[in-house]
């Protein structure tokens, strides 16, 4: 059953009805007491008025819509914004003031989520939970202000849409920016398959079906080493035609990923017409880096050359040079790279998959690379971006925690049934398991990862901080049979999402409620 919680719902009813009305008309579960913060609750329109606003907005129009795109030399019929395979990079500084208007062209309903945004809850773009769904044919003003310099990005929150291209980078600029470069290259990561082997919906309903109809052992099979080599066999299940079996990194600590992708895009485009950026010898770059897969962590580096990690989904952390990082879905990691004389790859390799993703910085001399004699693996000092630890100036005081969550991540690809404790979310029941908190109290989480599979973890609204001193993220790693504290004040009240931005886990159901209550 589906339910639209809209505005004239909401408005028409207490906070503590609507909460009722909308559990009762889904399920016969007993409905809590709590008093929720809703998205239209007075709470959520102060909050934003009180967040700095510099006078200026900047004003972005998107339209969702089928697009005709060259991916590898080959036409493909996919979703994107503005009739593009690249979306438009919104760029604002700190304090700015955001309006988007988006016009849904496409032929079902769509929203956009702001990714590791502390934004207002009724922005937030999360069907039936903080927003209706926009209809096709309809449109949406979305506004809000941008508390928080960093790098960021948005993308469609509805079903297996940011599956296509309905995703973009957003560059949130800060106005006292203390590091030093001569210019940023914005690189969006991405695992693509639509329109060349299939759809995503088709591999979602492969998927679903599990390895119990064989009786395979999706654990046994290949014999990669993980890393970034490229070991694993990424055969097909008898009568399968989009499952990897044999994805192996011992990085991520087994089983790599479920699905077999043809190509890996670097801002839209494949190793062989990979992107170019002109600089010169001696010029530094930030390097923006975001991981817009659906199912592939990305390792990042430079073969030869260190990268000295600055910041990790938007907030600064202690400066670390590294070989290479690891992105799960949904992270990003900033880096500065001074440029050398010629043609410098910078390769993104699926983690424990075959293939690569590429661009260039070129000063101009020298031959350019084939992809075919680039290494296929980066060694050395490697990292994820929850294994760093957080600038001091980003650091969460020291505060007793007034509230513990324990957050068992399960399922197994035998019957492909993700979950949190058990329990699959289902988007038209959202208030059927909530994790409660208060607005002003430090909150724990911790997530308890059950299964054989890592799952990249992410909370809508907020950032954490990762163990004690750790990184200020959104999305964290977590391997399998390991648990990952994280720590948040609870200072963004509405109610939020936590889920697995691996998208084919969060939509068998790896999501969970984060309610705020008076």
């Amino acid at each position: 059953m589906n339910i639209n919680l809209n505005r004239r719902f909401f408005l028409g009813l207490s906070v503590a009805g609507a909460a009722a009305a909308a559990l009762a008309a889904c399920s016969n579960t007993p409905v809590s007491n709590s008093v929720r913060v809703l998205p239209t609750d007075p709470a959520i329109a102060d909050l934003e008025a009180g967040r700095p606003f510099t006078g200026v907005t900047v004003s972005q129009d998107l339209n969702a819509g089928a697009i005709r795109a060259a991916v590898a030399g080959k036409s493909v019929t996919t979703w994107g914004y503005n009739g593009n395979l690249v979306a438009p990079t919104i760029r604002a500084k700190a304090g700015d003031r955001l309006t988007v208007n988006l016009e849904n062209g496409l032929d079902e309903a769509t929203a956009i989520h702001w990714h590791g945004l502390a934004l207002r809850n009724d922005q937030d773009g999360v069907q039936h939970v903080t927003q209706d769904p926009i209809a096709a044919g309809a449109g949406f003003a979305y506004d809000f202000r941008l508390p928080h310099p960093g790098t960021y990005w948005y993308h469609s929150h509805m079903d297996m849409q940011r599956e296509r291209a309905l995703y973009g980078a957003m560059i949130i600029e800060d106005p006292a920016e203390p590091l030093k470069y001569d210019k940023d290259w914005v690189i969006v990561l991405d695992d693509w398959m639509d329109g060349i082997t299939g759809t995503p919906d088709e591999v979602l309903a492969e998927l679903s079906q599990g390895m119990s109809m064989g009786g395979m052992d999706h654990s046994s099979m290949g014999s990669g080493s993980g890393g970034s080599s490229p070991g694993p066999t990424e055969s097909a299940v008898p009568q399968m035609k989009h499952m990897l079996m044999g994805s192996r990194s011992d990085f991520l600590g087994g089983d790599a990923g479920d699905v077999s992708y043809p190509f890996h895009l670097f801002n839209g485009k494949a190793p062989e017409q990979a992107e170019i950026q002109a600089a010169r010898a001696g010029d530094v770059i930030r390097l923006r880096i975001i991981n817009a897969a659906g199912d592939t962590a990305y390792r990042v580096g430079i073969p030869g050359q260190k990268l000295v990690l600055t910041h990790t989904d938007g907030f600064p952390v202690k400066h670390q040079d590294v070989d290479a990082v690891v992105l799960g879905m949904g992270e990003r990691i900033d880096a500065l790279l001074t440029v050398r004389e010629g043609y410098t790859p910078v390769l993104a390799l699926p983690e424990g998959k075959i293939g690569q993703a590429l661009g260039f910085i070129s000063t101009g001399t020298g031959k350019q690379p084939l992809p075919a004699v680039l290494p296929n693996e980066l060694d050395g000092t490697v990292v994820d971006g929850g294994q760093l630890k957080a600038d001091p100036a980003v650091a969460l005081a020291a505060k007793a925690t007034d509230r513990t969550h324990e957050l068992k991540l399960t399922g197994s690809m035998e019957k492909y049934d993700w979950g949190i404790n058990g329990v699959r979310f289902d988007m038209a029941k959202p208030f059927e398991h909530p994790f409660e908190l208060k607005a002003g109290e430090r909150v724990e989480v911790k997530f308890i990862n059950d299964t054989d599979m890592w799952h990249p973890m992410h909370l809508h609204g907020h950032t954490f901080q990762v163990g004690d001193g750790g990184a200020r993220k959104d999305t964290v790693i977590v391997r399998p049979k390991q648990t990952v504290s994280v720590i948040f004040d609870a200072d963004n009240p509405g109610q939020w999402l936590a889920h697995c931005h691996n998208a084919y886990h969060a939509e068998k159901g790896m999501m969970a409620l984060f309610s705020y209550i008076k």
